[in-house]
């Protein structure tokens, strides 16, 4: 078996028990999921720019390793606003201002 069908494999054997995995969660635990994605994505990003930093790096590896730095770091930055987001709905909020406690 060749090394990209490997590869490939791997992928989408991931990808369906994440799917399932992330499926049967309890809506309670969505926000300390969403924190653990994030700190898997932000590996991902470093993992992403070494391989697109290689010196001997084909045109192709740098196009495709710049498109997963790009989705890694959208995914890591809209995840962090999404839990910050989350996290504001349970502080309590000051009758005086409306505001939610943040300083």
């Amino acid at each position: 078996m060749k090394s990209y069908e490997f590869g490939l494999y791997v992928f989408m054997l991931a990808a369906f028990l994440g799917f399932e995995l992330i499926r049967r969660v309890s809506p309670l635990l969505h926000t300390p999921l969403m924190s653990l994605t994030n700190a898997i994505s932000a590996i991902s990003v470093v993992g992403a720019i070494l391989i697109t930093g290689e010196k001997d790096a084909t045109v192709l590896t740098r196009t495709l390793g710049f498109i997963a730095v790009l989705a890694a770091t959208i995914n890591v930055v809209s995840g962090y606003l999404i839990t910050d987001r989350m996290l504001k709905m349970f502080k309590k909020r000051d009758p005086k201002t409306g505001d939610a406690g943040r300083k």
